[in-house]
C-alpha cells in the first residue's frame, strides 16, 4: 500500500480488516487508535477499521505529504509553461451582444 492520487483527489491506500481496500484522503483524519485493531476516525465521525496498524497508517500518511512536498518543490523549481490566453470574442470581432441587467 502506497501513497498515490487517483484523478485529482489525493489519496493513501488502505485494507478494511475485512479484506477489501479502499482509497481514503488523509486531510479528512482525526485521529487513528490501535485498540488492538486499527481504529481511523474521520473528522465527520465516520470510523473505519483496517488492517494496519498505527505504526503503518502513520508512514502511509508521511509518505503522502512527504510527496505533496516534493511535488510542490518540484513545481518551484521548473514551473509549467505558461498557458496561452485566448483572445476575447470582442478581439476576434464576433459580434458581442450586452445582456440587460436583471431586476432585483
Amino acid at each position: 500500500m502506497f501513497a498515490y492520487r487517483q484523478g485529482r483527489i489525493p489519496v493513501i491506500l488502505v485494507t478494511r480488516l475485512n479484506g477489501p481496500e479502499f482509497a481514503l484522503n488523509p486531510d479528512l483524519v482525526e485521529r487513528a487508535e490501535g485498540t488492538p485493531d486499527t481504529v481511523v476516525t474521520l473528522v465527520d465521525g465516520t470510523k473505519y477499521v483496517i488492517a494496519e496498524s498505527v505504526d503503518e497508517f502513520i508512514g502511509l500518511v508521511r509518505q503522502f505529504r512527504a510527496g505533496i512536498l516534493a511535488e510542490a518543490q518540484r513545481l518551484t523549481e521548473y514551473p509549467a509553461e505558461p498557458v496561452p490566453v485566448r483572445e476575447s470574442a470582442r478581439e476576434r470581432g464576433a459580434n458581442v451582444v450586452p445582456l440587460h441587467p436583471r431586476e432585483r
